[in-house]
């Protein structure tokens, strides 16, 4: 005869532990498959959702594609004309016309852009590195260096933009000089540099003053890292981010005021085209032929507000404040 205590204790299943909830159960479906995203990745997320930031960038890659390869928007000669075609305006054959040379227009403001692109994108690298680099040191290091650098900041402060790069511009390529093409927009981009990057030097102090004191900096301190790994794996990285809007608006920025030193005449000089070199030249002949002015104008314009709204766009997908 079997033992009741031990049949019962054969047939009862043991009780089962109840389920624990998985640690995402109270997000969305959508949201469990997800992975963590940076602080990039959150801000791409946002940009793809802006119209403004795909009208921009469709108009900014339609420039660069000007800037890299001319020839598939124009096949005009954009440097020699026929003296025949003297202010002939817009037709068929010549979509915005043509200028007192006898140029086609159409053509010279395909080719203007690779000059103010190319400019104006040289001109932020430059101000980007000396600057972000004089910031970083200057934040980071603090005491007599943060004072010193600051000071020489300040002394190129002081300076007006507009009249320091008339200076700069007028001594290296004032009437007389026979430099080429590269020597001049090399000279261009050089007092852009000069005169552009204490800005940027402030803007990337202030990022490492807010962040040198962080938990994860100090932390990777007393582990031993040296000053070059931190300031390499973890203050510039969450640095950048004022650095990447200011830099894209600073592109627009630089297209209109290479236009203006151009205009002005101490900027961009023939043999070199530009939208600033044509505005110049169409100026006295506005109530004759106003599209010679109009169109490119109308592209500089456009170059410089797209870049402004890519700017702004990514400004805000990177600001959490205005998410």
């Amino acid at each position: 005869m079997s033992d009741p205590s031990s049949a019962s204790i054969v047939s009862t299943p043991p009780a089962e532990a109840p389920n624990e909830p998985p640690a995402n159960a109270g997000l969305p479906e959508n949201a469990r498959s997800e992975k963590p995203r940076g602080l990039l990745g959150d801000a791409w997320r946002d940009l793809r959702r802006k119209p403004l930031f795909w009208i921009s960038a469709a108009f900014i890659l339609i420039f660069l594609l000007m800037t890299a390869f001319p020839s598939l928007f124009s096949s005009g000669d954009p440097e020699n004309g026929n003296l025949q075609n003297s202010l002939v305006g817009p037709s068929s054959e010549a979509w915005f016309g043509y200028d007192i040379q006898g140029r086609d227009v159409f053509a010279r403001a395909i080719y203007g852009a690779r000059a103010s692109i190319v400019v104006s994108l040289l001109s932020v690298v430059g101000v980007l590195l000396i600057g972000g680099a004089m910031g970083i040191v200057a934040g980071y290091r603090g005491g007599w260096v943060d004072a010193l650098l600051s000071r020489i900041a300040d002394i190129f402060f002081g300076l007006p933009f507009v009249l320091g790069a008339i200076v700069i511009l007028t001594t290296f390529n004032g009437s007389g000089t026979s430099n080429t093409k590269a020597e001049i927009m090399g000279l261009v981009s050089m007092s852009l540099i000069v005169l552009g990057w204490p800005v940027v030097m402030r803007l990337m102090r202030s990022a490492v003053l807010a962040t040198r004191e962080a938990d994860y900096i100090v932390a990777a301190r007393a582990l031993g890292a040296g000053t070059g790994r931190i300031i390499l794996k973890h203050l510039l990285p969450n640095c950048l981010a004022p650095l990447l809007v200011y830099g894209t608006i600073l592109v627009g920025s630089y297209i209109g005021a290479e236009a203006t030193l151009s205009f002005l005449g101490v900027g961009l000089k023939s043999p070199v085209v530009s939208w600033g070199i044509m505005i110049n030249e169409a100026q006295s002949l506005l109530r004759v032929a106003p599209y010679l002015l109009f169109f490119p104008a109308g592209f500089l314009v456009t170059a410089v507000l797209s870049f402004v709204m890519l700017g702004e766009a990514v400004r805000e997908a990177l600001d959490p404040k205005l998410r």
